[in-house]
């Protein structure tokens, strides 16, 4: 139904920048909300941050990544963006996007929510 597709891991000193895409692609009729959680060996995971749609883009961070990170999204491409910075050691996880909304279907719509394959992010000196 909804297909997506992460990119921009990888490798960054502590201190560094990267940037997270999202791509969704489908029947796509609307999306509600849009984020990334991650998850770290051994512990659970946890919200980085998401943004809602329909009501103007309000946003909603993890406390860890507060004023380093910032969420934004481009509903006309159906891609969100993770930038992160300021990065730290224990940023090093799987972040995973994910998106939920409304897909049409033969039968007219239905509520999906989908999850990317996870990207890695290491940050290392």
């Amino acid at each position: 139904q909804v297909q997506v597709l992460e990119s921009g891991g990888g490798l960054v000193q502590p201190g560094g920048s990267l940037r997270l895409s999202c791509a969704f692609s489908g029947s796509i009729l609307r999306f509600t909300v849009m984020g990334w959680y991650r998850q770290a060996p051994g512990k659970e995971r946890e919200l980085v941050a998401a943004i809602t749609i329909p009501t103007g883009g309000i946003t909603n961070y993890g406390n860890s990544v507060k004023g380093r990170f910032t969420i934004a999204e481009d509903s006309a491409k159906n891609t969100a963006y993770l930038n992160m910075n300021s990065l730290k050691p224990e940023d090093t996880a799987v972040y995973y996007c994910y998106a939920s909304g409304t897909v049409v279907v033969d039968s007219g719509q239905q509520y999906f929510n989908s999850w990317g394959q996870g990207t890695q992010v290491t940050v290392s000196s």
